[in-house]
């Protein structure tokens, strides 16, 4: 009888030390997603790595079309048939989830220490008490440039504003590339791949970010105003007609070697390389400074994180495998097959691409911060962005003054958000 009660404290013993995860041993984890691109990456590379340590997980990628993602989501969801894993966009569309209910707080996910406040404002409720989506990306704005055309030339990357307006200048005279290809056309451009370029780096990063979040700054201080000012001068230095240039338009002139720079960010690599296909080499360069060893600031912007649906029946598999997305062995991976996406965990990892590469590099001198309408102030209406979309290509119109556009953002602005007045 006393060996019986000792085998028997044995068995439990050895129950209680089987981790959770092999009690749902056998799981399978659907993963829902917007991403349709991403899926042979997923099957043919992320999924097969997780796969080899954790094969008693079976994880599925099962992506929906982009437009259609939102609202099947949310009807899965409401239907309890939704997937485990839930693909986060970033700041309020998830955060409606998470106070639905329908998203898992992670703030004890230990992969949760390799990110820093910035990198997980997009999926953090607004008093910065629970996240509830893993950072997976982001991707950052700079330069691209026509690095053959500038080595035949002589052209220098510019560090500073005064050298990236001399830039300008030689190139303008030169005659054979257009300087900036961009246009005002369709409104976006004009504050994506110009006014969120330049301006985080006037306004300090988050320093200016959260400044307009608290109300101590105001889009009519001078880093803003000043912002507007710099755009106003690109002007002279876009294609003929710009007005009335589009943003495909504008990556033709790049990739045809027609222009010279492109101010954009890293989402584009992936794009433009098999376009270019070895007729030139190309190369990146960050945000000009106003003197060459001030404080550097990029638009390092959250663009997908990835969370745990409330209602799993295997919550902690899908723990696990979040916290792989943290590790960085995702890092590389990812990084490595969506060129020009760079997870935001705080570890080391590289990429192969080049171009990649060197946008990443600014993240080891430069401080990150989140395009300056996406979290909390964008949610008035028309709303921010539409705001500075339109006021930028405005000051670039000549339409607008600098000061103008930045008394106009700031008095929508004020129209309904109470800690700006």
């Amino acid at each position: 009888m006393k060996k019986f009660f000792v085998f028997v404290v044995l068995v439990m013993l050895l129950l209680l030390a089987v981790p959770v995860a092999a009690q749902e041993a056998g799981a399978k984890l659907i993963i829902e997603s917007w991403r349709q691109d991403d899926i042979t990456i997923w099957n043919e590379k992320i999924l097969p790595a997780f796969k080899a340590i954790h094969p008693e997980i079976e994880v599925i990628f099962q992506p929906t079309k982009q437009e259609d993602y939102n609202g099947q989501l949310n009807t899965k969801l409401e239907g309890g048939t939704a997937g485990d894993i839930i693909t986060c966009r970033p700041f309020d569309p998830s955060l409606a989830l998470f106070e639905k209910g329908y998203l898992a707080p992670l703030n004890d996910l230990p992969g949760m220490a390799s990110f820093g406040d910035s990198a997980k404002v997009a999926w953090t409720t607004d008093d910065g008490t629970t996240t509830y989506c893993v950072p997976m990306a982001s991707v950052i704005h700079g330069f691209m440039y026509n690095k053959t055309a500038f080595e035949e030339k002589g052209w220098k990357v510019p560090v500073t504003k005064d050298e990236f307006f001399a830039l300008l200048d030689a190139i303008k005279a030169d005659g054979e590339y257009i300087p900036l290809a961009m246009g005002t056309h369709d409104l976006w451009e004009a504050a994506t791949m110009g006014w969120y370029n330049i301006g985080v780096q006037n306004y300090k990063g988050e320093e200016g970010r959260l400044g307009i979040i608290n109300g101590t700054a105001k889009f009519t201080d001078e880093p803003f105003v000043k912002t507007f000012e710099e755009l106003a001068k690109w002007a002279p230095y876009l294609p003929d007609g710009y007005q009335a240039v589009q943003y495909s338009d504008a990556q033709q002139l790049f990739t045809m070697g027609k222009a010279a720079i492109y101010p954009t960010g890293s989402w584009e690599i992936s794009v433009f390389e098999p376009l270019i296909a070895g007729e030139f080499e190309m190369g990146a360069f960050r945000v000009p400074m106003d003197k060459a060893d001030d404080p550097c600031f990029i638009s390092d912007h959250t663009d997908i994180g990835i969370g745990m649906n409330s209602a799993t029946k295997y919550p902690e598999a899908a723990r696990i495998f979040l916290d792989w997305v943290a590790s960085a062995e995702f890092a590389s991976l990812y990084a490595n097959n969506m060129v020009g996406f760079f997870p935001l965990a705080n570890i080391e990892y590289s990429v192969d691409n080049p171009v990649a590469q060197e946008f990443l590099s600014w993240r080891k001198d430069c401080g990150s911060s989140i395009r300056i309408s996406a979290s909390i102030i964008g949610r008035g209406e028309p709303g921010m962005d539409t705001d500075l979309w339109n006021t930028s290509a405005n000051v670039i119109n000549g339409t607008m003054t600098p000061e103008e556009a930045a008394k106009y953002v700031q008095d929508a602005l004020d129209k309904w958000y109470s800690p700006a007045k």
